[in-house]
């Protein structure tokens, strides 16, 4: 009869393990929150204070700089992949696409996604799968709201990535300390634009998430 596994392993070792996991965690929480604050060059030591963690236990879990970099941008899509899944719930087409993006803001995506563009490996297998994920979650929240003909139809998710990044990203300057309530804000500006019928002809096509992506020159 095969071993229950379940039974075999010592309450200790379970214990370890979760509170390895909360550690790895609080570590990629502390680190996403820091590059926002202090770029991706963020000093490894500040990280591990913020997470409340010794630099032993953050080496324990990530090897170097780009191996945490990478986790961070895992976490960072597959948390706007749930955002997107998770607002298909709503019952109205246009209002599960207003809370995507305003969750999304949440996830600092604006932030972020420019500073870490020019660390990860856009080849990585895993990140590759979670971006085609991301996508795929957010086209059917934009094209749940065109079937409905609440959503203008002259735009894809390339058009609705660019403004939440651009709306969300902080203003470099001292004088824009204040910018995060500004956020909502500009969002519900940009979301009262989207709805149909549309009141203005776009130049140029709608965007694909592909044509935000870097191409090296």
């Amino acid at each position: 009869m095969p071993l229950d596994l379940q039974t075999t392993v010592p309450p200790r070792a379970v214990r370890l393990r979760a509170d390895a996991t909360r550690n790895r965690e609080r570590i990629i929480a502390a680190a996403r929150e820091a590059i926002v604050e202090l770029g991706p060059d963020v000093p490894l030591d500040e990280v591990a204070r913020r997470a409340g963690v010794g630099n032993a236990t953050l080496y324990r879990h990530f090897t170097d700089r780009a191996e945490l970099i990478r986790q961070v941008t895992l976490s960072v899509v597959a948390r706007t992949v749930k955002r997107a899944e998770d607002a298909l719930v709503e019952p109205d087409a246009f209002a599960a696409l207003c809370r995507f993006v305003l969750e999304a803001a949440d996830e600092r995506i604006g932030a972020l996604c420019p500073l870490l563009s020019d660390v990860f490996d856009r080849q990585d297998p895993a990140v590759v799968s979670q971006v085609e994920q991301m996508q795929r979650s957010i086209r059917a929240l934009i094209e749940r709201a065109q079937r409905a003909g609440q959503l203008r139809t002259d735009i894809a998710v390339g058009d609705l990535m660019a403004a939440v990044t651009q709306l969300t990203r902080p203003l470099p300057g001292t004088c824009c300390a204040g910018f995060d309530r500004f956020v909502r804000r500009h969002l519900q500006l940009f979301l009262d634009g989207l709805r149909a019928p549309a009141r203005s002809v776009l130049v140029g096509t709608a965007a694909t998430l592909e044509e935000l992506q870097f191409r090296p020159s």
